[in-house]
């Protein structure tokens, strides 16, 4: 799993991450308040929706 601080983040690292190859976002993405979750991980579940 990677972690950005998108406040300082270069925007070409997370885009690469983030975007699939076709150009969409990667499969489940969603934000909790200023958390962004890319991808399916049981765990980081957990812990961002607890």
């Amino acid at each position: 799993m990677l972690h950005f601080d998108l406040r300082q983040a270069n925007l070409d690292d997370v885009l690469a991450v983030v975007l699939g190859p076709t150009g969409n976002l990667r499969a489940p993405t969603f934000r909790k308040g200023k958390t962004l979750v890319v991808g399916f991980d049981e765990a980081t579940y957990r812990e961002v929706l607890s």
